[in-house]
């Protein structure tokens, strides 16, 4: 439960219109902070910096200027005890004793049924929230008006009595959604969700469809679920049909990752350019609006400068080692959401929710594996499909952690005994088997080896699911989780164990996709690799080739089994990272993991 002394003492007249808007986007706003921008908000911002830049004096109420003559004072902000408001109003102007203050909105105003003009029930609430501070203030307003930009018109609101305690219940209502424990419900199959800058993070469509994707008991409450045995496993069957699902959030992100690799790079910045100097010869230049985060691998340098520019514009910094292997990441202050991290902490301490989630995630990565051989072995075998079939409903029927690791350790094995088979490299002077120099090598796949790899498609892997494990630790903290505590992966000092789970059915999809990719189609050849040791890894100079197989297939279109619309796995990660933390909060009563026919 949300504790009423931690909200702030006043709520923004702002927030109000956002509260009549949509409640579950003041919500998001205001309780948990989260905001992204589109193109309607950052118009906005650009309008709105213009009037603030033009700050004004506004005279006491009772003072000789103010009863003398006409004035405006712009960007002014006042507030309220009694109401607990606080707003800032674009322009006030002044006649005599009156005044009227004045809001520049960006869109058009609202049309009668008769061709008049009027303003929209967002706006006049949130006009009679300024008048009320005003009035507070002993200023004696009447009216306000709203200027509509798109437009250029004024419409006058006048500041009835009706209006007012329209107002004053909009207000206690949004104080009380404020200071619950749930979110309020998305809006239903609504025309203002396509325009809504947040509906990437609201996800209204496909909260609705898991809503319906329960299992017979699921009129339980959120409190009750975790009792494992009384329930059956959700499937894709069992949801509403796709076309009842709007692809409200963009298929792909124009925002692009940025690997440097080149050991003796240093980064600095220019404004909101970051300059890549090697010896101190500037050999490129990036603007930080076109990247969605910085990838440094090895012995690069990074300025103060740089650092906090990212950390503005939250863009995260993710460190590795020269060999792939993953440090950690640097970002900002990040998502505000304590409550979803509260929720965390608390069931990852009930052993049964974490046995269902983790039963999930190993079935649906068992299931995903045979999808693998079925798509791209030369001949899949019977008896290896046969089996991981009966080993994915294993995992669904798992009464312990331990059982489901052994069930899950089974899969792999039989999956990568298998592996073999799906690389076509071919037999020409890149891949031939002698064995007399370390310095040839072959992609003559055995078994999966790790720490270190001991042969090339082992060394891919092992980078591959390096980068997918960044890629999802970003999600799980751009989404407000600790990516540090997870519900199949044990808490371990240094694992992002919470990405970790995530990973898991997306493992054999993009990381091992990503691997096949490049060595069939030739991106990475078996030149490409170097021994120390007993390890093998990819020349650093040969990164390259694989981070454009890995982005590539990232940013392939995929469809989403149970919403029907084609996104990238880009975007799908932060689909299912954001349906998971809906199993947490309490809005939907399993976590529909992502599979592939």
């Amino acid at each position: 439960m949300i504790d009423n002394q931690s909200l702030p003492d006043y709520l923004p007249a702002r927030m109000l219109n956002e509260f009549v808007y949509c409640p579950r986007l003041f919500y998001y706003e205001w309780v948990e902070g989260v905001f992204v921008d589109n193109r309607h908000t950052v118009a906005g911002s650009l309008r709105h910096a213009k009037i603030d830049n033009k700050q004004e004096r506004l005279p006491a109420a009772d003072s000789k200027e103010m009863a003398d003559g006409k004035i405006h004072s712009r960007s002014v902000t006042l507030s309220s005890d009694t109401y607990r408001l606080i707003a800032k109003m674009d322009l006030i102007e002044c006649t005599g004793n009156e005044v009227t203050p004045v809001d520049y909105k960006l869109g058009s105003p609202f049309k009668h049924d008769d061709g008049s003009l009027g303003a929209w029930d967002t706006d006049r609430v949130q006009m009679a929230a300024q008048a009320l501070v005003l009035r507070e203030s002993g200023y004696r307003c009447q009216e306000g008006v709203l200027y509509y930009v798109a437009t250029k018109q004024r419409v006058r609101v006048t500041i009835d009595e009706a209006l007012v305690t329209e107002t004053l219940q909009t207000l206690e209502a949004a104080w009380a959604a404020a200071s619950s424990a749930e979110i309020p419900a998305p809006l239903e199959d609504s025309p203002k969700c396509p325009g809504c800058s947040l509906v990437g993070v609201c996800l209204p469509d496909e909260t609705r469809v898991c809503e319906g994707f329960r299992a017979a008991d699921a009129a339980a409450s959120h409190r009750n679920l975790f009792d494992v045995g009384s329930r059956r496993h959700a499937s894709v069957e069992d949801a509403p049909q796709p076309h009842s699902v709007r692809r409200l959030v963009p298929a792909r992100d124009d925002l692009r990752p940025l690997y440097l690799n080149t050991q003796g790079l240093s980064v600095g910045k220019s404004g909101n350019v970051l300059k890549i100097n090697l010896k101190g010869k500037l050999v490129q230049e990036v603007r930080i609006g076109e990247i969605c985060q910085l990838n440094v691998m090895g012995n690069i340098q990074l300025s103060t400068q740089a650092i906090q520019t990212l950390c503005e514009a939250d863009v995260p910094i993710a460190y590795f080692s020269q060999g792939g292997w993953f440090y950690g990441i640097t970002q900002g202050l990040g998502v505000k959401n304590i409550y979803l991290r509260r929720e965390q902490f608390r069931l990852a301490e009930i052993g049964p929710f974490c046995l269902r989630v983790a039963r999930a995630l190993t079935a649906g990565k068992i299931r995903n594996q045979r999808t693998m051989l079925q798509r791209n072995h030369v001949e899949p075998p019977a008896a290896a499909l046969t089996q991981l079939k009966c080993m994915q409903k294993q995992a669904l029927e798992a009464n312990s952690l331990d059982e489901l690791l052994g069930i899950e350790g089974n899969g792999a094995r039989v999956y990568f005994e298998n592996f073999v088979g799906m690389l076509k490299a071919g037999d020409d002077e890149d891949h031939v088997t002698a064995t007399d120099t370390d310095d040839v090598f072959t992609f003559d796949f055995r078994h999966r080896n790790r720490r270190p790899p001991r042969d090339p498609v082992n060394a891919l892997l092992s980078l591959a699911y390096s980068v997918l494990a960044k890629d999802l630790t970003i999600v799980c903290q751009a989404v407000g989780f600790d990516p540090y505590l997870g519900f199949y992966h044990k808490p371990r000092f240094g694992r992002a164990s919470l990405a970790l789970d995530l990973m898991e059915p997306f493992r054999p999809l993009i990381a091992d996709s990503a691997v096949l990719s490049a060595i069939n189609t030739r991106m990475v050849t078996s030149r490409d690799f170097i021994r120390a040791g007993n390890a093998v890894a990819l020349k650093p100079e040969s990164r390259k080739s694989f981070f454009r197989a890995y982005e590539q297939r990232m940013d392939s279109l995929v469809t989403h089994p149970l919403f029907g619309y084609r996104v990238n796995y880009r975007r799908m990660l932060e689909i299912q990272a954001r349906l998971l933390a809906r199993l947490l909060t309490g809005e939907i009563a399993d976590y529909p993991v992502f599979t592939t026919r």
